[in-house]
């Protein structure tokens, strides 16, 4: 990456739905790893956390965290100055007019909520920011985007997958063509993007990889359980919020499909609406003496986990509105751990794990499929092993979070270059 000193690079404010959050761990990496390259960071939350723990890595980072009215309603005098003050503002009209054109689509309250978050942005502009950066291509994109229109500030963005799937076509093609580039982290919404924008070099794939400093090589010595010993079952391990796009429903069938005769227990890490429903379900299934429900927990603990597991699973899936997983960063991790995978051919998952190689992948939305990989890698640890030690191959040769930060930096650092 070209190198300047840090008082010639631009102050970026970087536009976050939330922060921090337990969930997002890649995001967190990857504005470290922006920082650790010099670069000058605000960051611009639309909600406050509601996470009880933290990650070491958001101690690590440095940038100003500045909140801005989650709900209009609860700080009204910040929204009328904010609005009050974007009518003295060159882009009030060309703002206005983007914004009735996206009314008339998507007639909601949340329209108005980031058009006032936006304007209390403008007026706010902390730290004298010269160029604003949105994680997330739906309300936080929607929130930058007004904030660059009224200011004339240039923006880029980070696209994921929920905010790629869940978008209307109309918006994406309206956001990808005001961008000055967007970036996606799976090569299935690199592609579903490009088709919706005749700019279509300025929409990159960028992986977001693993900090592998923070996951280093695991050389304990994995266990030898094949599920016959009542006294020391198999342990399968699954990280994931419990909401529908995880596929958490399908691998509770899958686990109570699997034989009599094994033996195995299964412990969940991670918030989530519906873990409430999961627990009854697993209830209803007979596998609640099976089950451990650990909760949030912090990055450290879970990677003693990755540590201790024989085997990890997520049965992505595609929910009924249409969000899915891209490419789910805790398989990554796994991997990294020497621990073998199994999950489904959702997104970008098939980018990380080829079935039979490095990890096994089934269809999606299907228990059986599941219980048997499952029932495979229990009664086989040697298969295990060789699947495990083929994964942490492919993330340190392929999913280096280093490659991430210099593309992104290399993006910006031409666009600055541009405007010089």
């Amino acid at each position: 990456m070209k190198t300047k000193t840090l008082s010639q690079r631009r102050k970026i404010l970087v536009v976050l739905k939330g922060y921090p959050r337990l969930s997002e761990t890649f995001i967190a990496q990857e504005l470290r790893g922006l920082e650790k390259a010099g670069f000058d960071l605000t960051l611009i939350s639309m909600r406050r956390p509601t996470d009880k723990k933290r990650h070491p890595v958001h101690d690590e980072i440095r940038a100003r965290v500045v909140y801005l009215p989650e709900y209009l309603h609860e700080e009204p005098l910040r929204v009328l100055k904010g609005m009050m003050a974007s009518f003295r503002k060159a882009g009030i009209t060309a703002l206005w007019k983007r914004f009735f054109k996206d009314l008339s689509r998507d007639l909601s309250r949340n329209r108005f909520r980031r058009l006032g978050q936006a304007m209390v942005l403008a007026r706010e502009w902390p730290d004298n920011g010269e160029w604003l950066h949105a994680h997330f291509i739906h309300t936080p994109a929607s929130v930058t985007e007004y904030t660059s229109i009224l200011t004339g500030v240039p923006w880029t963005c980070s696209a994921h997958a929920k905010d790629i799937w869940t978008s209307p076509d109309w918006e994406l093609h309206e956001k990808l063509g005001s961008a000055r580039w967007t970036v996606t982290c799976t090569r299935s919404g690199y592609e579903h993007m490009r088709t919706l924008t005749p700019r279509k070099e300025a929409v990159h794939l960028s992986y977001h990889g693993l900090d592998l400093a923070r996951f280093g090589h695991f050389g304990g010595k994995r266990s030898q359980r094949d599920g016959s010993d009542p006294a020391d079952p198999t342990f399968i391990l699954s990280v994931g919020r419990a909401v529908e796009k995880k596929g958490y429903e399908t691998l509770l069938k899958a686990l109570a499909l699997l034989p009599g005769d094994l033996n195995w227990r299964f412990e969940h890490i991670g918030g989530g609406d519906n873990l409430s429903k999961l627990k009854v379900l697993a209830a209803d299934l007979n596998l609640a003496d099976r089950i451990t429900w650990k909760g949030a927990l912090a990055q450290e603990d879970v990677l003693d986990h990755y540590r201790r597991a024989d085997v990890f699973a997520l049965a992505c899936r595609i929910a009924s509105n249409g969000d899915r997983d891209g490419l789910p960063n805790v398989l990554v991790e796994a991997s990294s751990q020497r621990l073998p995978c199994i999950s489904t051919s959702v997104s970008g998952v098939p980018e990380l794990l080829v079935d039979g190689e490095n990890g096994m992948v089934v269809p999606p939305d299907n228990p059986a499929a599941f219980a048997v990989a499952l029932e495979k890698m229990i009664r086989h640890p040697a298969l295990r092993s060789r699947l495990g030690d083929a994964a942490e191959k492919r993330v340190r040769e392929h999913f280096d979070h280093e490659a991430s930060i210099d593309q992104l930096g290399r993006l910006f650092e031409d666009e600055w270059q541009k405007a010089s």
